[in-house]
């Protein structure tokens, strides 16, 4: 209770909640509702792990590991790619959608982080649809463009690292995802913060990368090349759909 006398919406449950709902007690009723009845047991027990970590907000929340599953699902994905990878929610997502023979290729900088889930996602049995590269996307990502067989490549890619790369990747993954393919972006309406005014109390690091957000929401705008649709869910997330 408030110090008015008036009820609080209830706070959320859900560990990386980045939702942009109004209403948290909203939000928990979407997860509780429609979420974590059908989130499998692999993904629940990679997501309450992961809430121990320290830097659990850098997960993807749970009703945007279900929208991606099933996204890949309508596109038929088979090959894929995802940057940033942190404890692997969105990629154990991705391997339990893909089929048998599906491939996902994994890029952070971290494997420790990935290492937290890898367990989880052995246990899960697709842990051979994942081929993880530690280190830097970029220098990989202009290995690919070099090399014309991995043009057109890739049914869907996932992007959620370092926001002030983020038009360096879409520089590049425009010519390896195919055309009718899906690239997304993660994290594109950040934490709100795109229409705070000059003087808002922001985070350090939320006022650092909200230029570079900025920055990409205006370039994906206008670029003729993609079909765009931008979702309020999680923190945000920007569908590309290459179209030439």
């Amino acid at each position: 209770m408030a110090a008015t006398g008036e009820p609080q919406p209830a706070k959320h449950q859900e560990v990386g909640h980045k939702s942009l709902l109004q209403s948290d007690a909203l939000y928990q009723y979407i997860l509780e509702t429609s979420v974590y009845p059908r989130e499998p047991q692999s993904m629940k027990e990679l997501r309450e792990v992961t809430a121990k970590h320290p830097w659990n907000l850098m997960t993807t929340s749970a009703d945007e590991g279900q929208f991606l599953n099933l996204l890949l699902k309508l596109i038929n994905a088979k090959n894929t790619m995802e940057i940033g990878v942190y404890t692997g929610y969105s990629l154990l997502s991705t391997a339990l959608a893909l089929p048998e023979d599906g491939k996902i290729l994994a890029l952070d900088i971290n494997r420790e982080n990935y290492e937290i889930g890898l367990p989880i996602i052995e246990k899960a049995g697709v842990a051979h649809k994942i081929d993880f590269r530690e280190g830097p996307a970029l220098p990989l990502l202009d290995q690919m463009v070099d090399d014309v067989k991995f043009h057109g490549s890739f049914d869907f890619i996932f992007v959620d690292a370092d926001k002030d790369n983020y038009l360096n990747y879409h520089k590049r993954l425009i010519d390896l995802v195919k055309i009718g393919g899906v690239i997304g972006y993660d994290n594109t309406l950040w934490n709100g913060s795109l229409v705070a005014p000059p003087d808002a109390p922001l985070r350090k690091y939320v006022r650092y990368y909200r230029d570079f957000v900025l920055e990409l929401n205006k370039a994906l705008a206008v670029d003729p090349r993609v079909e765009i649709c931008q979702l309020p869910v999680g923190d945000g997330i920007t569908l590309c759909r290459r179209v030439s």
